[in-house]
């Protein structure tokens, strides 16, 4: 591991079991890497030692006061992604990028579950999907994986890039392109420009799986020498879906066409907008060998990742619906429109800021209050003014959970914001 990371090997030669970032969850036989940002990681080893760590990284002349063996290098975090690029140097060459403005982590999810009937799957957990998590999903794979779905972020031109000079996908995916981290990329052209790195990466005995109904992924085929396959609700892409109705717990079903052949598929996953990102998922795990009818039994029992359209009654038969993991004007809409969909006496929406979005932020801000004031919905504005003056404005999460006393069995509640706004808090209240 050492000569893998360029680092060297202080102490005795132990054997290592995975690799971690979180003193709080290191586990028996791991190797702790700290990392060094806001505050230093360094201070956390001793915790991870007695968590059951068995080595660690450290930046030179950075070694703790701990017995345990260290491999001393000049950067953890680039040493991390060298460790998750000789991990890669073991995997079987089934691995899945998945990006996307919108929805990479259900469809990451979704092609987990579709591949596990057929190969011993690996994917990253939660959105593990940076400089950091990437590597950590390849290194922690177990000996025995056949295929991985890593999911990509990007902040930035380059990012995409780096993630897959790690990763090396075979196979990747681009939900959407949307403007969201506007903010950061300056508009939604830079927004594809960075996500269709992961096209561009690819060998050409690769697949490029692009979404038919966004025609800025769309043109992403012609960056790319790797095959391609298309995804949507269009009937001309090569995967998609007839038939689509959504039952009383937000559940699509729809018919399935491929060229693999056709099957009836129910989801798991809640709201219509689930549909494209399962296409997605069939157009992979067709392509890596998953019989067209294991996939319907994968897309039932997908496990996906938490606080995301969660749905729940609570004792006194408020219906909650919390999709509180992250927001855009994208996935707002969407879920506004699952929440409309719900057989309710009355719909209410609490929601959060949708943050990164640049020069015109309070536009789509406006945009969403007067999409819920269409579908019926009230809502509740937290510590987020740009709503404007057709919502109800509250300073925090207390002051939310106060107004929603008067809530009534028959009620529908949507709770959703971007992850700063940790609006989680509101659907935890109202389910005690």
């Amino acid at each position: 591991m050492a000569a893998a990371v360029g680092g060297r090997l202080v102490g005795d030669d132990v054997p290592i079991d995975g690799a971690g970032i979180d003193s709080r969850s290191a586990t028996a036989g791991q190797l702790f890497v700290p990392i060094v940002a806001a505050r230093d990681g360094h201070e956390f080893v001793g915790a991870a030692a007695a968590g059951g760590a068995a080595a660690y990284l450290s930046s030179e002349g950075s070694i703790p006061d701990v017995t345990l063996p260290a491999i001393t290098v000049t950067d953890t975090a680039a040493a991390l992604a060298d460790l998750g690029g000789a991990a890669r140097d073991r995997l079987p060459d089934r691995v899945v990028g998945v990006t996307g403005s919108v929805g990479k982590t259900s469809t990451k999810d979704l092609l987990a579950g579709v591949l596990a009937t057929t190969y011993r799957t690996t994917a990253s957990e939660k959105s593990f999907n940076n400089e950091l998590g990437l590597p950590l999903t390849l290194a922690n794979a177990p000996d025995d994986t056949e295929a991985v779905v890593v999911e990509m972020g990007a902040r930035g031109i380059g990012h995409i890039d780096l993630l897959c000079g790690i990763a090396r996908p075979t196979v990747g995916i681009i939900t959407r392109v949307e403007g969201v981290h506007l903010e950061l990329f300056g508009d939604i052209e830079s927004v594809a420009r960075a996500k269709g790195e992961l096209v561009e990466a690819l060998p050409v005995d690769g697949l490029a799986v692009l979404n038919a109904d966004h025609a800025l992924v769309a043109a992403m085929a012609d960056r790319t020498d790797a095959g391609v396959l298309t995804f949507g609700l269009t009937p001309s892409a090569d995967i998609h879906a007839s038939d689509i109705v959504i039952d009383d717990q937000l559940r699509a079903s729809f018919r399935l066409h491929s060229p693999w052949g056709e099957t009836d598929i129910r989801l798991g996953a809640r709201g219509e907008h689930q549909v494209p990102n399962a296409l997605a998922a069939v157009a992979a795990a067709g392509w890596l060998g998953v019989p067209v009818d294991e996939m319907a039994g994968g897309l039932l029992g997908a496990a996906l990742s938490g606080l995301r359209m969660e749905l729940v009654t609570t004792p006194s038969g408020v219906t909650v619906l919390n999709d509180a993991y992250n927001a855009n004007p994208t996935s707002m809409a969407a879920a506004l429109q699952s929440l409309a969909a719900l057989d309710a006496r009355r719909r209410v929406a609490v929601l959060g800021t949708m943050a990164e979005l640049g020069a015109d932020s309070a536009e789509q801000h406006a945009a969403i209050a007067l999409r819920a004031r269409d579908l019926g919905i009230d809502v509740i504005a937290v510590a987020e003014p740009d709503y404007g003056d057709a919502v109800r404005h509250v300073a925090d999460v207390d002051a939310a959970v106060a107004v929603l006393a008067d809530l009534q069995a028959g009620d529908a509640v949507l709770v959703k914001g971007s992850r700063v706004a940790a609006l989680e808090r509101v659907a935890a209240a109202l389910d005690r």
